[in-house]
């Protein structure tokens, strides 16, 4: 009997082993899952970071570039008059 108890405490200690292994695995995934849904995360962040600002200076061009152009002719017609 003693070497039937021997392999039954080895079961058990074989199990116990197995359940701790499974139990590191489990907090070890979910551990990945989280830092990777943070860096698709951070990701998307980015790229809408980027296309805020590159649509923010395309409008500041575009605004620029009319207020440049409205002072051009401004200054051409203020030229114009002085000729008359």
């Amino acid at each position: 009997m003693n070497g039937y108890s021997e392999i039954e405490r080895e079961k058990a200690n074989l199990i116990n082993a197995t359940s701790i292994s499974l139990e590191q695995l489990e907090k070890s995934k979910n551990e990945t899952l989280y830092f990777e849904k943070q860096r698709a995360m951070n990701q998307v962040r980015q790229r809408v970071f980027q296309q805020a600002v590159q649509g923010a200076l395309g409008t500041l061009n575009s605004c620029l570039n009319t207020e440049l152009h409205f002072r051009t002719i401004r200054a051409n017609i203020g030229i114009l008059g002085s000729l008359e």
